[in-house]
C-alpha cells in the first residue's frame, strides 16, 4: 500500500516472539527502520528499502500510515498466536495432529501437482517407558522437548515435524525422494544419540528407531502413513536404534 505513495524497493517484517518473519520485495541504497509497539506491548520491526533517501515530509507520511497500522497488526498476530495454538503441541511445540492430518493432505496435493517426490519418517523413542517409570513423568516431559528440539535443528525450513502421539513423532519431508529421506533419517538418529538433558540431575543416553515411506502413484495419506508404521515397527523388531525403509 506504501508503494502507492512512496517509492520503496522492499520490506521485511520480523517478529522474533512468534518467530514470524515476512519479507517483499528487494533491493535499495537506503534503509529505513521502525521499531513497532502499543502501550509497551512489542509488535515487531519494520525494515524499508529504497533507492534514494526519503525526504523528511515522506518520512512523516510513512510514520502517520505506520501509526494506523498498529491496532490491524496486534490483532492480526493475537489472531496467529491462537490459531497456532490450536494446531501446535503444548509440551513439545511441534505440531499436534490435526496440523499434521491438514499439512498431509495438502502436501500430497502439492505433490501430485507438481509431480514431486514425498516422504514422511515416523520415529520412536526407544525404551521411553523406562524413563517415565524410573525417573517419573517430569523427566519425560524433558526427554520429549529436549529430542524433538535437536530434531528441529537438523530439519530443513521445508521440512515439518508433528507430535503422533506419545513418545512418536513424524516427520514431513516435502520434495525429497527415497534415498534422501533415508540420510535425513540417519542424520536424526545420530543427532538424537547426542541430545543432553541439562534440567536432569541423572545422565541418559537414549535412541531413536524410524520408518521412512515414500508417497506411490495414487497413494492414500493413510496408505503412506501404514507403511511409514509399518517400517518403524520394522525398525524395533530389529534391535531398536536404527532406520528401516518401507518396501
Amino acid at each position: 500500500g506504501l508503494q502507492r505513495l512512496l517509492s520503496i524497493n522492499a520490506l521485511t517484517y520480523v517478529h522474533r516472539d512468534s518467530d514470524l518473519r515476512l519479507q517483499m520485495g528487494s533491493g535499495g541504497n537506503h534503509r529505513v527502520h521502525y521499531s513497532l509497539s502499543n502501550d509497551g506491548e512489542h509488535l515487531g520491526n519494520l525494515l524499508f528499502q529504497v533507492d534514494e533517501a526519503l525526504t523528511a515530509q515522506e518520512l512523516a507520511t510513512m510514520e502517520s500510515l505506520l501509526a494506523c497500522l498498529l491496532f490491524p497488526m496486534r490483532n492480526a498476530l493475537l489472531y496467529r498466536a491462537a490459531t497456532q495454538s490450536a494446531l501446535r503441541d503444548p509440551l513439545t511445540g511441534t505440531g499436534n495432529r490435526i496440523a499434521m492430518d491438514q499439512t498431509l493432505l495438502r502436501e500430497i496435493e502439492v505433490a501430485r501437482r507438481h509431480t514431486q517426490p514425498l516422504s514422511l519418517l515416523m520415529l520412536d523413542i526407544d525404551h521411553f517407558k523406562k524413563v517415565n517409570d524410573t525417573y517419573g513423568h517430569s523427566s519425560g516431559d524433558e526427554v520429549l522437548r529436549c529430542i524433538a528440539k535437536a530434531i528441529k535443528g537438523q530439519l530443513r525450513n521445508i521440512d515439518r515435524i508433528f507430535r503422533y502421539g506419545g513418545e512418536e513423532f513424524l516427520v514431513l519431508l516435502s520434495n525429497t525422494d527415497r534415498e534422501a529421506a533415508g540420510l535425513i533419517g540417519e542424520r536424526l538418529r545420530k543427532s538424537a544419540r547426542e541430545v543432553a538433558y541439562p534440567m536432569l540431575d541423572h545422565s541418559l543416553e537414549l535412541t531413536i528407531s524410524l520408518g521412512c515411506s515414500t508417497l506411490l502413484p495414487a497413494e492414500s495419506a493413510d496408505s503412506l502413513l501404514r507403511r511409514a508404521d509399518s517400517a518403524l515397527y520394522v525398525a524395533k523388531r530389529e534391535g531398536r536404534n536404527r532406520l528401516a525403509m518401507a518396501s
